[in-house]
């Protein structure tokens, strides 16, 4: 079986050689770039099934090449930043980013989060129990479990996996009404922080994909003071 490959997109050659060591200490095979259109051009021509990406970047910033990434693939993006406030973490979040790390990190839970998102990319992708029912038809909005495809009106809609995991959450349990701290254990597999927002922002980005109008949404409802639900 092949190895999966890994992008290190990080200015800091001394940050980018330590993910690397550890990472192919993992048995992962690398990539490396110093800035965001370095990493463009690199997954222009290389198939890869993670990125390591820094937020703080010359030439084309990890928030922009993250959502350049966004318009053509769901491969996960774990961001890196020197910054911890709140808002650096949503913007992360917003533009398409699975995950999260500030530095300083400690390598080991960096790698525990790639091993994370890289199973669940996989199983997304490949595992036959999310074959057993391809298609999940919710008036125009199609779900393909098989292929990870959303398709709204007849157009294809480019989710995270994070988004899509939500997304078929609700869409399986039609009528099922999910609170935020359900949702995360769910789709993130850890406990909750009570005061940890990223499940409204995944909820919002999902309904500006999916909604003519995100302030009315006709899939993912809120339930007030409860959490969300697709109606049956």
């Amino acid at each position: 079986m092949d190895k999966e490959k890994i992008l290190i997109v990080d200015d800091e050659k001394e940050i980018r050689d330590l993910i690397d060591i550890y990472l192919r200490n993992e048995g992962y095979d690398t990539l490396k770039a110093s800035d965001g259109m370095e990493a463009l051009n690199i997954l222009n021509n290389n198939d890869v099934q993670l990125i390591i990406l820094d937020v703080m970047m010359p030439k084309l910033d990890g928030i922009q090449a993250c959502m350049k990434i966004r318009e053509e693939k769901n491969t996960p993006i774990i961001m890196l930043s020197a910054k911890s406030e709140d808002m650096d973490k949503i913007m992360g979040l917003t533009t398409g980013a699975d995950d999260y790390i500030t530095k300083p990190f400690n390598p080991l839970e960096l790698i525990a989060r790639v091993k994370s998102q890289l199973r669940r990319y996989i199983k997304l992708n490949n595992n036959a129990s999310y074959k057993t029912k391809d298609f999940i038809e919710i008036d125009d909005l199609t779900i393909n479990t098989e292929t990870h495809e959303v398709i709204v009106e007849g157009k294809l809609v480019r989710l995270t996996p994070r988004e899509f995991e939500i997304l078929e959450l609700l869409a399986r349990n039609r009528g099922k009404v999910f609170s935020i701290e359900n949702i995360y254990e769910s789709v993130w597999k850890e406990s909750f922080i009570q005061s940890d927002n990223t499940v409204m922002v995944h909820i919002r980005k999902i309904r500006e994909k999916t909604e003519a109008d995100p302030r009315k949404p006709r899939y993912i409802k809120t339930v007030w003071g409860v959490g969300y639900k697709i109606e049956k």
